[in-house]
């Protein structure tokens, strides 16, 4: 296995806003080698620190999707079975039906061992899988190698890639799990730094557009009995309604009318307790 280079520097991307602690603790998760385990709420740039990351570092990213029934031998490698079964009876196939390798596919955490140049790999939403799942998979992370048992082969890593972990804290990771990870909470941004943020996706956008807009999206955020609050991502797609509509003037934000509701709330219950905050606030 080739050494994971202690040259390598994150220091932000062009469409990620980034604060020196969560900065300083990417760069040292990859000089210590170790998986760094994020933590919050969704939509607070989690996943997309990973494909930050991959961008900076000019690293290709490998992105593992956890399921609730995912074994972890599925994001190692697939033995295909049932190819090689219609290649045995059918014969059209430039394959070897004797040689198993052949039908041997690798995971998302087998291409990441086996590509030629280091890679950038995200674990998004490890707290779907069980406990199990959960310290296997770090053990062979740790040893940076696993075994194909079907053809009696171990596979190990060409190079230990970046390892990004994801967790939405719906349920407790392990206590072994916790302790072999570097840990980052990342919080909902205060309004300043979304100003920050709105400022890179949104350049030369209007002051009265975007001062109007983020104080109406903090206070539908502390609409009581909400379940799924909106995020930086609905904030950022509301906007955008908000620019593409020719009649919509920003003062109306100020004047208590919220356009697009719909982009900023998703489930029928939500949009229904902020309908009804925004009638309230109106009429007061």
């Amino acid at each position: 296995m080739v050494d994971a280079s202690t040259n390598e520097k994150f220091s932000g991307a062009t469409r990620y806003v980034l604060d020196d602690e969560l900065a300083s603790i990417v760069n040292i998760s990859m000089a210590l080698e170790m998986p760094l385990l994020l933590k919050g709420e969704p939509g607070t740039g989690k996943t997309m620190l990973a494909h930050a990351i991959a961008e900076s570092l000019e690293m290709p990213l490998i992105v593992l999707n956890v399921k609730s029934s995912m074994k972890l031998v599925d994001a190692l490698y697939q033995y295909d079975t049932l190819t090689r079964l219609n290649d045995s009876r059918f014969g059209d196939s430039s394959r070897d039906v004797s040689n198993i390798e052949d039908y041997i596919r690798m995971g998302k955490i087998g291409q990441a061992f086996t590509a030629m140049s280091r890679t950038v790999l995200l674990i998004d939403e490890i707290d779907k899988a069980d406990s199990d799942f959960q310290d296997d998979m770090l053990d062979v992370l740790d040893q940076m190698e696993f075994d194909i048992i079907e053809i009696d082969k171990t596979v190990k890593a060409r190079h230990r890639p970046v390892m990004i972990i994801t967790s939405n804290a719906k349920k407790d990771l392990s206590d072994p799990f916790l302790g072999r990870c570097n840990f980052h909470h990342i919080a909902f941004p205060e309004p300043v730094m979304m100003r920050e943020i709105i400022g890179v996706h949104f350049p030369g956008l209007d002051a009265e557009l975007i001062e109007n807009a983020i104080g109406t999206f903090y206070n539908l955020r502390d609409v009581d009995a909400v379940e799924k609050r909106p995020a930086t991502r609905e904030l950022i797609n509301w906007i955008r309604a908000l620019k593409a509509d020719p009649d919509f003037k920003p003062e109306r934000l100020a004047e208590g009318e919220v356009p697009f509701l719909g982009v900023l709330f998703k489930k029928s219950q939500d949009y229904r307790r902020a309908a009804q905050y925004i009638e309230r606030r109106r009429v007061l």
